[in-house]
């Protein structure tokens, strides 16, 4: 999993409340157990029309935000199923950072074992990140996982708290495997002495 440090970059604005995971990702989309590919598909029913048109006033569909890493959003991100094809779909796009007042449970988890940082912050901050994110590709925020911070364009600067089992994850590339793979000394030694304990099994 790619490491999460800082990143700086185009936010587009999502004012909407209640993005379900399934208008993140549509259920036809769901087949596929690859991590790579859904990007194109993500907010599908929104970005296109019955006949595979690209809808203009869609955010991501608008030059401007056509390379946003970060998405700045309404309440209750990611509610609805629980499917890790969302977060699949919003790392394949190329979104790394999800900025709300909430966040879903299970989206939220899910996130950050696909290497997406989403985070909290009070109506107040992410009411002025929407408006900074509306400005368009010149506006470029940065986000700082070391020192958790979220930086508007114009300077302003807004703490975030996170879990710093998720942050020591993240921020070296861990998802569950990688953990895993942490302890393979470990894991290796155990094995090597219930073989010699138990020949049998």
């Amino acid at each position: 999993m790619e490491k999460f440090e800082k990143l700086t970059g185009i936010a587009a604005p999502m004012p909407l409340v209640n993005i379900d995971t399934d208008m993140i990702i549509p259920k036809q989309f769901l087949k596929t157990i690859k991590r790579s590919g859904l990007g194109v598909n993500l907010f599908d029913e929104m970005r296109y029309d019955d006949n595979g048109n690209e809808i203009p006033d869609f955010v991501l569909n608008k030059p401007q935000y056509r390379d946003a890493e970060i998405l700045v959003a309404g309440d209750n991100f990611g509610c609805g199923s629980s499917r890790e094809h969302a977060p699949w779909a919003l790392k394949d796009f190329g979104i790394r950072s999800i900025i709300s007042t909430s966040f879903a449970d299970i989206f939220y988890n899910n996130c950050f074992k696909n290497g997406i940082l989403p985070i909290i912050l009070p109506k107040e901050a992410v009411d002025v990140l929407m408006k900074d994110a509306e400005k368009g590709s010149n506006a470029r925020m940065t986000v700082d996982l070391e020192n958790q911070t979220v930086t508007s364009s114009d300077g302003e600067v807004f703490s975030f708290e996170l879990d710093s089992f998720k942050k020591h994850c993240l921020m070296n590339g861990l998802d569950d495997i990688g953990l895993t793979m942490e302890k393979a000394a470990a894991i290796d030694s155990f094995e090597a002495q219930a073989s010699q304990a138990r020949p049998w099994v």
